[in-house]
């Protein structure tokens, strides 16, 4: 089959390699849409030590399962794979098992690829009036949803009344900011950097995008990070109000120092949000099924041979799409 094949930093090759072997239980799918993730952006850049090369990235597909019972069904594809029997798999809290594993890490190679193996339960039939480049916008948002679920528990008042800041306009972020508005949100602001991206951001998915020197020193109830860098966690502490809640849900670096100080004295909770549960992908992708996402029409679609040029692109900010899709059988 034809893959996308992180070969070190930087460097990507369009080959043939072997199909992937199944664990037990797992069934083969055939990719039919694979979207492009600020993770797999670090390892490209050769800053994600989970992912050495030579590797098959990508972790966000949809597809036609080709084995088993559900042979021939459209899915949606949850790419974590946990073990069901930890503690925090029986307490539904599947993405922080222990033993979790997830496509495009070893031993699971990635859905940069014509054909992917997973567990059957990892699978979520689509309809037919949703389309491949839709559904794989189940995994990015359902990001959101949870932490967007994990901020709700967490905030002292009520989501509907607050005044929330989500920093970064990439599709964490966007799908951050779609899942509070499902969730009831309405006072929402979305910081950008990239001038192209906040038009687009505006005036195809009708957020409220601002550039980060806009918003002043005004504070808000909730300040989501979906960036993850210390300038943007510097940016959260200082833009939340006492007593308020900040969702960190970036993976830019772990490096910098913060504001601890502040988080102290102002009573500010802080809470660390990865992945999301079984349970948030499912409602995600029943969410997006329903129609309650918006026409989910702000992506860009290429050739999965043309995935070198792709990350070239996001990286030097060439990309106004918050999402770009790679096609296998393109």
């Amino acid at each position: 089959m034809k893959a996308l094949v992180y070969q070190g930093e930087k460097r990507l090759a369009f080959m043939d390699v072997a199909q992937p072997e199944p664990h037990e239980g797992d069934v083969m799918v055939a990719v039919e849409s694979v979207g492009i993730c600020g993770s797999d952006m670090h390892a490209f850049l050769g800053h994600d030590e989970r992912r050495p090369p030579p590797l098959i990235l990508g972790h966000e597909p949809a597809g036609v399962v080709k084995t088993g019972p559900l042979a021939g069904k459209r899915v949606t594809v949850n790419p974590l794979v946990s073990c069901g029997v930890c503690a925090a798999c029986r307490s539904g809290r599947e993405n922080i098992c222990p033993d979790r594993q997830i496509l495009s890490m070893k031993p699971r190679e990635g859905a940069f690829a014509q054909m992917i193996c997973v567990p059957p339960s990892n699978l979520f039939e689509i309809p037919d009036h949703v389309s491949f480049d839709v559904a794989v916008l189940a995994e990015p948002i359902a990001c959101g949803w949870h932490a967007v679920r994990l901020a709700r528990r967490a905030m002292f008042g009520a989501l509907e009344e607050a005044r929330v800041l989500v920093i970064g306009g990439g599709a964490i972020g966007v799908g951050v900011a779609l899942s509070l508005i499902a969730a009831g949100a309405d006072n929402i602001i979305l910081s950008e950097p990239n001038a192209e991206r906040r038009d687009y951001l505006s005036d195809r998915c009708g957020l409220k995008a601002i550039a980060p020197e806009e918003i002043g020193s005004d504070q808000f109830d909730l300040v989501i990070d979906a960036v993850g860098y210390a300038a943007t966690r510097s940016q959260a502490i200082a833009l939340v109000r006492p007593g308020g809640v900040i969702m960190h849900i970036g993976l830019g670096g772990g490096a910098g120092d913060a504001d601890f100080r502040r988080m102290t004295l102002q009573e500010i909770t802080f809470i660390g949000t990865y992945t999301y549960t079984k349970q948030d992908f499912r409602e995600t992708a029943q969410a997006i099924c329903d129609g309650r996402l918006g026409p989910l029409d702000w992506t860009e679609k290429r050739p999965l041979g043309e995935g070198q040029s792709a990350f070239d692109d996001i990286l030097a900010g060439r990309a106004q799409a918050p999402k770009i899709i790679l096609k296998p059988s393109a």
